[in-house]
């Protein structure tokens, strides 16, 4: 059985709920073994009392979401480069075990993917000059093809880890079962990866049917993933870092007691994870 000191709460979980604060405390109240926030949260708490907190709660922080959207202005602009810099910095300042890659989609008004993606791979590879120097790895997260063209054009494991090749040390992947379930590659990939290029390991549920494309994530053990099989893919591998839980819920866990959620993603984790 997992325990909840094998746990980390993404706070995306808890974002209605509770501050970045708070997400600390609860998580330490109940044992869970980390924590992994997102930058919002983080910038309004502030990084060095955020980074005081997580230490003084003895919690691991499995990632940090997140660096990415290179496409969002339709180039690589400084301002991108910069915000991903500084990304790594916060990262590096929490004591994260990666930042944590949404890449982004496609540019306004654009159907070219292949430039889109071109686009990103350079804007990691800049990132990736600075993680080295700072000694931070960096892990994309290929998205559901649903969000090809609005989040992130990266979209299987494969071609995460692609790119993963030519760019060389120190970027791999988070592998979120949300997004990599349905993919019929994904066994083979995931021994691809290895130890070294598996960073980071989320879980949730695929509900069916899904009512909406980004807030309806479903617990564990109330939708169709065989999360079981993709984590004993993954620790077969070498991975052996925290079970990261993120859900999106805008109509139903993020409207829960946020220590009933907590309690339940306990449970859920230790008997369908």
């Amino acid at each position: 059985m997992i325990g909840p000191d094998r746990i980390s709460l993404n706070t995306a979980t808890l974002r209605q709920q509770w501050s970045l604060a708070e997400c600390i405390e609860g998580c330490a109240r109940h044992g869970f073994g980390g924590i992994a926030p997102w930058r919002d949260k983080l910038h309004e708490m502030g990084v060095d009392a955020a980074a005081r907190a997580i230490r003084e709660a003895g919690l691991a922080v499995s990632g940090l979401c997140r660096g990415g959207w290179f496409t969002a202005e339709g180039s690589l602009t400084q301002a991108v480069i910069d915000d991903n810099r500084r990304a790594v910095d916060e990262a590096v300042a929490i004591g994260a075990e990666c930042l944590v890659f949404v890449v982004g989609g496609l540019p306004n008004g654009s159907r070219d993917m292949p430039a889109a993606r071109a686009l990103v791979e350079d804007g990691l590879a800049r990132t990736l000059d600075h993680a080295r120097a700072v000694g931070m790895k960096l892990a994309i997260e290929p998205l559901h093809p649903m969000y090809a063209a609005d989040r992130a054009c990266v979209n299987t494991t494969r071609q995460a880890l692609d790119i993963c090749d030519r760019l060389g040390p120190g970027i791999g992947v988070a592998l979120d079962v949300y997004h990599i379930w349905w993919d019929p590659e994904i066994e083979a990939q995931i021994v691809r990866a290895g130890k070294d290029r598996i960073m980071a390991f989320h879980v949730c549920d695929w509900l069916v049917p899904t009512k909406d494309m980004l807030t309806d994530r479903g617990m564990m053990g109330d939708g169709v993933i065989d999360i079981p099989h993709l984590r004993h893919a993954v620790e077969a591998s070498g991975f052996g870092g925290l079970i990261e839980v993120e859900i999106f819920s805008a109509d139903n866990w993020w409207k829960r007691d946020a220590d009933e959620v907590v309690r339940t993603v306990a449970d859920r984790v230790a008997r369908f994870c």
